[in-house]
């Protein structure tokens, strides 16, 4: 059978189903129809205003529900916990009731503003219609007004009653923590006594479960064990697919540089505990949901596996840190020996931890008294300051020649004191009977010390595959770079958007795993997280980040979708069309903006942000503009005149004040003009539309180019003329209608002047055909004896001048020459003379 064959007949069997219970549902309802119709006719009329006038009335049932129950449960954390959540549910539901009357009430404002006052006395009467029309609105804006009111009392009972239940946690908290116990031989004696009847029920409750297990539930339990091994190895194989060169540590590798020490720390720990973790939770899951766990084992079974996973967790974290076996790995300059016996104090003080955590679960499940939950709390923060003592007397530090087998030294003098404060403090706290605040503070500091380093070595390696030039030269770096062929920038800004990753990463999982260890429950984290991402609050504004996030996401895709409109009405149907290049510059550039701003618009809608809010910024900005923003706003406006007027478009040639050369680009601010020695140029919008522009290529490419040729006077004119006029007809470019033609232009003071005048088609054809034409045109000249003459002046000096300006340059004076006077003119005649001669020396005059 075809696919779309058993479709179809899923669908009849459906559309069947469905028409069956309908007729059932009818016959069902046809005695009833003979019944008063009342209730239904009234909940069918009742208008929005007295729904959620209905719905406050039962919000309040349920505020007072809440309240008994924080009364009667404000020694139960877990219970408060609960309420806690139901209560801001109860707020945001009454909050959602009065938001939702908000535009009706609008609409009820706005109208009553159009109908105005009712008339004074004195004043002509007004229609009956509108008289009524505005006393219904008046009534009903009071109904909205009263239950808005009534929302916002109890909304604020509401935020009392969260904080009420936030404060009675927190003197919870504080109550259990420093709950004082008597600690002496007699209540050892009996936490013995206790522990001996303990162990015996706990034996014979195992004992009767694992019978019931083998016996009755067998498939199921091993169905789930299997089930949970295959989850974990799924997520296990999967992360050594994607992180596996981050998991394990090369051998040959004898000098690893800092960030892969990091990297590799980081990832092995997280990796591995989370796989752990997935067969640990999914274990608990499937035999939870299979129905093999009893009500009395199953907290055991979960404290057990919360046991393993804190004692996995620390032993990776030791691991990866100090590398006992290899130095060449290790974080922390510690010796080989010091590193060994750190992280076996570490995995100490965590396994006590656990055990301790493990055997309460067994007293809370079997029943024990409380004597025997203190006794074992006492011994485990004695334990546990008894090693932070003996720790601080070793010498774990690495040895000053750096070699890590020789002995270290010494703890550094105040981390010494700090381990020995701590180890008695916890000793003494849990004498004294404060045994709570010890167990506490010992589990804060193995566990919540131990995440907190591991998110600390996350951010390092975020921050070290962040550094320039230092991402392309990891594994991932060399493979993207080789996969999507990415260069040095684009490499680096990789990077760092890896990095920003990694220490994300490291934030939401170290965050919420310390505030799980403080106190906080899974629901109080999933409260703040919804808060965060529904509802953040600065003053009066509500901001949404989902919302936020959902607009960004919008406009991104508005703004990818307007480019790949471009593109393909560039690359499809104006290139096909042969369309001007101007026109598909200003089309494309036109549907640019208009899809942007339209992504802007549904982006900022989608956002949550109300585009009315903005007519108070609107009207400040036309202030603004009309004092320091207007020739932003000439440079725009006259940008959108360039754009759909086109006086000139992208490719023209054009020449506006100083600035000549080829538009390469119109944008809305600003015309960029590359000229010919490959220099941009950017000129204001307004400065093109306000000023004179020369476009040589507005309507066409067609244009005239002239060379200027001089010949001497002994130069035949009409032979000149032909053989200008034979050399420009052999090019191929140049255009015969009009034809090309020579001007004699005139007599010049040493030469004949003509000019070649001849028509291209395409202006930029036009350096490339002169300068041919200027070298044809000077061989052609020299075979036929044309002279091309230079600049030539006559000059004509006496014998006199002659004399005078040789006698001068002997420096001496005519001894017939008595006058002072003409001795005078006779030098300055002979300066004369002697600058011609340099001038003729040089051949810039001919005499």
């Amino acid at each position: 059978m075809r696919p779309t064959q058993l479709l179809l007949r899923i669908f009849l069997v459906a559309a069947l189903v469905g028409a069956g219970a309908n007729l059932a549902g009818a016959q069902t309802a046809a005695p009833q129809a003979s019944q008063p119709p009342q209730a239904t006719e009234a909940s069918v009329a009742d208008s929005p205003i007295e729904q959620a006038a209905k719905a406050i009335e039962k919000a309040k049932q349920n505020f007072a529900s809440l309240e008994d129950g924080v009364k009667q449960k404000n020694d139960d954390d877990d219970a408060l916990v609960a309420l806690a959540g139901k209560t801001d549910e109860l707020g945001r539901a009454v909050l959602n009731i009065s938001v939702g009357l908000r535009p009706r009430l609008d609409q009820i404002k706005n109208r009553l503003a159009e109908l105005g006052d009712p008339p004074k006395e004195g004043q002509p009467a007004e229609a009956e219609i509108v008289t009524t029309e505005r006393n219904a609105l008046t009534a009903e804006r009071a109904q909205i007004n009263a239950v808005t009111g009534d929302a916002e009392t109890l909304s604020a009972s509401i935020g009392k009653l969260g904080n009420l239940i936030a404060e009675t946690r927190r003197q919870l908290f504080t109550a259990t923590l420093l709950r004082r116990t008597d600690v002496s031989f007699s209540v050892i004696d009996d936490a013995a006594s206790a522990f001996v009847q303990e162990g015996a029920e706990f034996i014979q409750a195992l004992g009767s479960w694992l019978g019931f297990v083998l016996k009755f539930k067998a498939f199921a339990f091993f169905a789930a064990i299997a089930m949970s091994l295959v989850t974990a190895m799924v997520l296990l194989s999967g992360g050594y697919r994607i992180f596996g060169r981050y998991l394990q540590r090369k051998e040959t590798d004898e000098q690893p540089s800092y960030i892969n020490r990091l990297s590799i720390a980081f990832w092995s720990t997280l990796i591995r505990t989370f796989a752990l973790a997935a067969l640990l939770v999914t274990s608990y899951f499937f035999l939870n949901s299979f129905n093999v766990l009893r009500p009395d084992i199953a907290p055991i079974i979960g404290a057990l596996f919360a046991a393993i996973g804190l004692i996995y967790f620390v032993r990776r974290f030791t691991n990866a840190v100090f590398a006992p076996r290899e130095p060449h790995w290790r974080l922390v300059k510690l010796s080989n020996r010091g590193a060994s016996s750190i992280g076996a104090c570490l995995l100490a003080m965590a396994i006590v931890n656990a055990l301790d955590y493990l055997f309460g679960s067994i007293s809370e499940a079997m029943g024990s008294p409380l004597v025997l939950t203190v006794v074992k709390s006492l011994i485990a923060a004695l334990i546990i300051g008894f090693i932070l003592i003996a720790a601080s007397f070793g010498r774990p530090m690495l040895a000053r020649n750096g070699d890590p087998d020789a002995p270290g030294r010494h703890w550094p003098h105040g981390m010494a004191i700090i381990l020995r404060v701590l180890g008695a403090g916890l000793i003494i706290t849990a004498l004294t009977g404060y045994v709570g605040l010890a167990r506490f503070v010992a589990t804060q500091l193995i566990i919540t010390g131990a995440i907190i380093v591991t998110t600390y070595i996350g951010l390092l390696s975020g921050k070290a595959i962040s550094r320039s030039e230092t991402f392309g030269e990891t594994s991932l770096g060399r493979f993207l770079e080789k996969r999507f062929k990415l260069g040095p920038v684009a490499i680096d800004q990789a990077g760092l958007l890896v990095g920003m990753c990694i220490s994300a990463i490291a934030l939401m999982v170290g965050i919420p795993l310390v505030l799980l260890l403080w106190g906080f429950h899974i629901q109080d984290l999933e409260l703040i997280g919804y808060r965060l991402l529904t509802e953040v609050r600065l003053g009066g504004i509500s901001i949404s980040l989902i919302g936020i996030m959902t607009g960004i996401l919008l406009f991104a895709g508005g703004y990818l979708l307007t480019r790949w409109i471009q593109r393909w009405l560039d690359g499809n149907i104006m290139a096909r069309s042969h369309v001007d290049l101007g026109v598909r510059n200003s089309v494309k550039t036109g549907i640019g903006y208009l899809g942007v701003g339209l992504a802007a618009i549904v982006g900022v809608s989608a956002a949550g942000i109300d585009l009315s809010s903005f007519a108070l910024v609107a009207s400040a900005l036309s202030v603004g503009i009309g004092f320091g923003l207007q020739n932003i706003v000439s440079n725009f406006v006259s940008g959108l005149i360039l754009l759909v007027e086109r006086p000139f478009k992208v490719g023209d040639h054009v020449v506006s004040g100083t600035a000549e050369g080829i538009v390469k680009r119109i944008s809305v601010r600003a015309t960029e003009i590359e000229t010919f020695r490959k220099q941009s140029i950017i000129v204001p919008n307004s400065e093109l539309i306000n000023a004179s522009v020369g476009n040589w290529t507005h309507r066409n490419r067609m244009g005239r180019s002239e060379i200027p040729v001089s010949v001497s006077y002994n130069s035949d004119p009409q032979k000149v003329m032909d053989i200008l006029l034979e050399l420009v007809n052999a090019v191929p470019v140049v255009l015969r209608n009009p034809e090309p033609h020579v001007e004699f232009l005139r007599f010049g003071p040493y030469s004949l002047d003509f000019e070649l005048r001849f028509m291209l088609a395409d202006m930029g054809d036009g350096l490339r055909v002169r300068n041919d034409l200027r070298i044809a045109i000077l061989k052609r000249f020299r075979e036929e004896g044309i002279e091309i003459p230079l600049p030539q002046s006559d000059v004509v000096f006496h014998r006199q001048a002659d004399q005078v300006a040789t006698t001068a340059a002997a420096g001496k004076v005519p001894a017939k020459i008595e006058d002072v006077s003409e001795a005078s003119e006779l030098e300055e005649e002979a300066g004369t003379v002697r600058r011609l001669r340099g001038k003729a020396a040089d051949g810039n005059l001919k005499g």
